[in-house]
């Protein structure tokens, strides 16, 4: 799932110049990483509060804004992590954080299309139930 997230977020961040000229050169891979990794947990700790892949997904579809839980659970480590990281100033590290919305609807449409088989409900689940069956936070990057 993980590689899948990575993949959204280059395109992402990729289509908005704004934000992709204000990371220093060199850092892009390592900056997507980082989105990318925060995002994949978040989306692993949020399911559990919104009970299950299900109800996050539900969640994710009903439409995502900046305050929202989902949202803001990943955002404030996202920024902060950024920000420590990489030296990114605050107008970037928003501009990212005002991002995520698009970025999560964009998630939950693939897990939810029958014609996009990238992200699906049960790979989701599958990576989450090896997080909580012990395989750790390292499960959800295969």
């Amino acid at each position: 799932m993980f590689d899948q997230i990575l993949e959204m977020v280059k395109d992402h961040i990729g289509n908005n110049p704004q934000v992709a000229s204000a990371i220093p050169p060199g850092q892009e891979e390592a900056v997507n990483k980082e989105i990318a990794s925060h995002v994949t947990n978040g989306l692993a700790s949020q399911a559990a509060v919104q009970g299950g892949v299900g109800g996050l997904l539900s969640k994710l579809q009903a439409g995502m804004a900046s305050g929202s839980p989902v949202t803001s659970a990943i955002e404030g480590g996202l920024v902060s992590s950024l920000a420590s990281k990489f030296g990114l100033p605050p107008a970037v590290t928003g501009a990212i954080a005002a991002a995520l919305p698009g970025l999560l609807q964009r998630f939950a449409h693939k897990a939810t299309d029958p014609n996009d088989p990238s992200i699906t409900p049960d790979s989701i689940t599958k990576s989450l139930s090896n997080v909580l069956g012990g395989g750790g936070l390292g499960s959800l990057f295969k």
